[in-house]
């Protein structure tokens, strides 16, 4: 949700690290005494291979590194943000935590609650990640997570559905997506699965039309003035509108959960009972938790956001970007950046990808992908232009929060595109 995933869980948002530190602060957790640390890590794996593979990771890097321990505990991806910010600003924050950047990474900058990690920074992770994916955690000159998952979005659908409904090859513009929703509908089969319940999954609709009416320059110059006055945002909100009028979700999608349990839209896609999902590649993983059998989806299939006429945006740039962990301010400094580099090394980096089914960061672990939909997810966002942060990460907690609330009124007919515009505009002007 977040990730907005957001983007975003049972196994999801990919790379995303957040568990409950067992209610001491990073100060007096962090303790050093005769040599030895203790560190607290949240992450938000809750369950299956993604929980058990931070448990032996930490249990791996305690083994290496044995004077350190780490304490963890899980937090379900939804409640994350909220409890994060409550910690960070009580001064009882994690040491080791969920990065998610935009203006979310910058007001924990501003409020001095993270640490400068660029000095430490080992030169294998340096030479495994790429400069583009590190300058996400970057501000003025300084980084301030390390990367952990690349998190392309884009449409991810059943092939089995899509045969049974006649639909040949993939969508590529909105029209060829309203016919396949009405060939998916005259065969009773719910085209789209979203999770308006969590508010980000249903505004992710709305990030990916403002990303082809708007173009680069407004997106990232909207970050910085928080003004929403480009007549593209309205466009956008007036595009999911029209989108919305066909009536192309799920029955139920407003009281439907994203990521949680069978009735989730993950799990409405994972049991063949909707044939595509909007969302960030950690869904995969979140799919695979949720199938009969809890393994991969045989079917699964993915497609960029399709193209519109006369947007400004370039039809092949991609919402996404990259999850990575940021220490906390007061976190002991080397154990903690010892963990962050430990955690990106080639093998740890693949056991994730096993593990989440999802895009490891570390280029030299790339190479263990091998289902179809991930490689084409990660080859469009190698070639794409542009690749933008989640809206309601990228624009702050305070704006993006009403931004996906407003998305979700205009789904229930309860708003406009206008709202969208206004209410958003009045969060910036508020702070």
């Amino acid at each position: 949700m977040t990730r907005k995933i957001r983007a975003a869980a049972a196994i999801a948002l990919i790379g995303a690290t957040a568990l409950v530190a067992s209610g001491c602060s990073a100060g007096s957790d962090a303790s050093e005494d005769g040599g030895k640390v203790t560190m607290t890590f949240w992450h938000n794996s809750t369950t299956g291979p993604g929980k058990a593979y931070w448990a032996s990771t930490v249990k791996a890097f305690e083994e290496k590194y044995p004077n350190v321990t780490i304490k963890t505990q899980a937090i379900q991806n939804e409640d994350l943000d909220g409890k994060l910010q409550t910690a960070l600003n009580s001064g009882d924050a994690p040491d080791v935590f969920l990065q998610r950047g935009g203006g979310k990474m910058d007001a924990m900058i501003a409020a001095g609650q993270l640490m400068d990690i660029s000095d430490s920074i080992s030169a294998d992770a340096k030479k495994s990640i790429s400069a583009g994916t590190f300058a996400g955690y970057e501000k003025d000159g300084k980084t301030y997570a390390m990367p952990g998952a690349v998190l392309p979005e884009g449409i991810w659908y059943s092939k089995d559905l899509f045969k049974e409904a006649g639909i040949e090859g993939t969508p590529t513009t909105m029209d060829e997506l309203n016919d396949a929703i009405t060939k998916l509908k005259a065969k009773d089969i719910d085209p789209v699965a979203v999770g308006a319940k969590d508010a980000w999954p249903a505004a992710h609709w709305y990030y990916n039309f403002a990303l082809r009416e708007c173009s680069q320059k407004t997106l990232e110059d909207t970050a910085k003035s928080l003004k929403f006055d480009n007549a593209c945002w309205t466009k956008a909100g007036e595009q999911l509108e029209d989108f919305n009028a066909t009536k192309p979700f799920n029955n139920g999608f407003l009281t439907t959960a994203a990521q949680q349990g069978a009735g989730s839209s993950a799990g409405l896609l994972a049991n063949h009972k909707a044939a595509m999902e909007l969302m960030g590649a950690w869904d995969p993983g979140v799919i695979a938790s949720l199938t009969p059998d809890a393994k991969p989806l045989p079917d699964l299939g993915w497609f960029p956001f399709p193209a519109i006429d006369g947007g400004k945006g370039d039809p092949k740039s991609m919402m996404g970007g990259v999850d990575g962990n940021s220490c906390s301010a007061q976190a002991p400094k080397k154990a903690c950046t010892d963990f962050l580099n430990f955690i990106v090394q080639k093998d740890n980096q693949e056991g994730y990808y096993k593990a989440f089914n999802a895009i490891p960061v570390n280029k030299e672990a790339q190479s263990v992908v091998d289902s179809d939909y991930l490689k084409s997810a990660l080859a469009a966002y190698q070639e794409a232009p542009f690749v933008s942060q989640y809206l309601d990460t990228l624009y702050g907690q305070n704006v993006g929060n009403a931004l996906n609330t407003s998305v979700v009124d205009l789904l229930a007919d309860k708003g406009s595109a206008k709202d969208i515009v206004e209410t958003t505009n009045q969060a910036a002007a508020k702070g």
